[in-house]
């Protein structure tokens, strides 16, 4: 027994001198179990994904340059990926967590995750990526805090709060997959949740009795920062406070202009970061309302999230009639204006202490031009897709980036069209190739009867310009050069485009998604594929020592490669959990 005490001293004392080296940028740990529980959000119980038996799971709380570990154990019954959506993945596609770049993580196997949140600040989420998964849960915040040495050009709020908001359905993912599978449509959603909860009883004929609601607890004088995520499944949501304005600071990673609104319509996959300011009299309670956007509202009514904003010195309940959506029923432009209103704040510092506004996007040539038109589902082959360009994506059973790796023939074409298809749609795993250090201009056109939200991993790229109607090379006069700001997720209203920049200077193979999950799900995706023709380990990280197998690799697979699974890159950081593990199970076991 004293031996090894003596012994797991040592060894913490080696960890610890091995870790030394990069002691500025520390570990964060999570552990996540997934499982199915069963809830009763809308008043119907019915099975949802949880983390760690909480559904919304934990938030993730980091600091930039913080090197994140989150061992994934898998208790669901089918595969699983988790998706940290926003989190760039700097010179590491292979942790990304989509089919494209990683095998699924089989049921009752675990898996590690590692990565840097290199050179990010800001509100993002995750969310598991696989088989419809998300309808489900297995969603939760992820924060990544500013060092101290830089600046956030606010005053430090005295509380930070998340909050996920999303549309809902009382059937099980599995039930809703096949209805898609089937060709059917979802219809209307059953309700909107807010943190996992169903709405407050603001309407005893709308809202049934013994609904479980979010009730946001605050002090009177104070300033908090609400990171509000809508993480559901198709419908844009606008999202307000009664009574408070709704002061927006950051959204996605990047610092705004300060601007106030009494509502803004969060579209299916963004995050904001509000400022809210506690200068009311606390009468009463106030609502706190996310409901659908650009539908018949009065068909929709149910479908309306509702928590409960409680200062310490409410004298009552909330009550009364909720406070009024946008009156734009007959105004299609009202939203977008509001869209275009988010700018960059090019004097603030972000992940580093130069201004945003440093990277100068309006003054770097174009080198790869593509305009990728989305419109309403299609038939191929007999089964309802939807389409990107003309082609509707098949995931390969061998993950590109792997297929890379091992020169794998055949896995995928990298022939993804510069304009949309003239032909008939057809089903591939077609991929765009992206040029290494090269700025990248996307037109995203929606020719479909809904809002479709976009996005990419591995990158922020710079919203530059949205109209009605079709882009053409005029339609670059209105593109905002300056401070456009700089996301992952970028809406597109129907008949209508939006105009991105990117800077293709990450390595890997990222994911360009229509953030509609059905419409995710059907197809409406690609892969951009960028590689450094020179091939040095300065530019990407090697593949992890735990990468998964499948497709055509899947012999190379072991069982007991996921035991104790751990994806840390570089030697130091894995010696230094190594020999961390193993003075835990001398502690344990002695």
């Amino acid at each position: 027994m004293a031996l090894n005490k003596f012994l797991c001293l040592f060894l913490i004392h080696i960890a610890l001198l091995s870790n030394s080296c990069f002691a500025e940028d520390p570990f964060v740990f999570y552990d996540f179990e997934v499982t199915y529980i069963t809830a009763s959000p809308l008043g119907v119980p019915q099975q949802v994904i949880a983390i760690n038996n909480k559904f919304p799971g934990p938030t993730i709380n980091s600091t930039t340059n913080n090197n994140v570990v989150v061992n994934v154990r898998n208790k669901l019954d089918e595969s699983l990926l988790m998706h940290w959506s926003g989190i760039q993945q700097r010179r590491s596609s292979w942790q990304d967590g989509l089919p494209g770049t990683n095998c699924p993580i089989p049921p009752k196997w675990n898996w590690t995750y590692q990565f840097q949140v290199k050179d990010q600040i800001g509100s993002f989420f995750y969310f598991p990526s696989l088989h419809f998964q998300r309808a489900a849960g297995g969603f939760g915040g992820f924060i990544i805090n500013n060092r101290d040495i830089i600046p956030i050009p606010f005053d430090a709020p005295d509380g930070d709060i998340t909050i996920l908001i999303g549309d809902w359905y009382t059937s099980n993912h599995t039930a809703l997959r096949k209805a898609l599978d089937a060709g059917k449509d979802l219809g209307m959603p059953d309700g909107v949740l807010i943190n996992g909860k169903g709405p407050y009883r603001y309407n005893d004929t709308l809202v049934p009795e013994s609904i479980d609601y979010e009730t946001i607890n605050v002090h009177p004088g104070k300033t908090y920062r609400l990171r509000v995520h809508n993480v559901g499944i198709s419908t844009s949501l606008n999202f307000r406070i009664q009574s408070h304005n709704l002061l927006i600071a950051e959204t996605e990673g990047s610092y705004t202009v300060q601007q106030n609104y009494t509502s803004l319509d969060i579209h299916v996959g963004q995050s904001y970061s509000f400022l809210l300011t506690t200068d009311q009299n606390a009468s009463s309670d106030y609502y706190i309302v996310a409901s659908a956007r650009f539908v018949n509202e009065s068909q929709w009514k149910r479908v309306t999230g509702v928590a409960v904003l409680r200062y310490s010195n409410s004298k009552g309940k909330a009550a009364g009639p909720l406070p009024d959506p946008p009156q734009d029923e007959f105004d299609k432009t009202f939203s977008m204006n509001q869209a275009r209103s988010i700018r960059w704040n090019v004097s603030a510092s972000g992940a580093r202490p130069n201004p945003q506004g440093s990277f100068r996007y309006g003054s770097i040539n174009v080198t790869d031009i593509f305009v990728l038109r989305n419109k309403p589902p299609v038939t191929i082959g007999g089964k309802r897709r939807t389409t990107l360009s003309g082609v509707s994506f098949v995931n390969p059973a061998t993950p590109i980036r792997l297929a890379d790796q091992f020169k794998l023939k055949g896995a995928y074409k990298l022939d993804f069209p510069n304009r949309p298809l003239t032909g008939p749609p057809k089903m591939e795993t077609s991929v765009i190739n992206g040029t290494y250090r090269g700025f990248m201009e996307v037109i995203l056109q929606n020719n479909d009867t809904k809002v479709q939200t976009y996005h990419l991993s591995g990158y922020a790229f710079f919203v530059v310009g949205m109209d009605y109607g079709e882009w053409s090379e005029n339609s670059r006069g209105t593109y905002n050069k300056w401070d456009g700001i700089a996301r992952s997720t970028a809406q597109v209203y129907p008949g209508a485009w939006t105009a991105i920049l990117i800077s293709l200077d990450n390595i890997g193979v990222w994911n360009l998604r229509t953030e509609n999950l059905d419409s995710w799900y059907l197809g409406q995706e690609t892969y951009i594929r960028v590689v450094n023709p020179e091939k040095t380990n300065k530019t990407e990280f090697p593949m992890p020592d735990n990468a998964l197998y499948c497709g055509a690799l899947s012999k190379m697979q072991k069982p007991q490669d996921i035991s104790f699974a751990t994806s840390i890159t570089g030697s130091r950081s894995k010696l230094f959990v190594t020999v961390l593990m193993i003075a835990f199970v001398l502690l344990h076991f002695r």
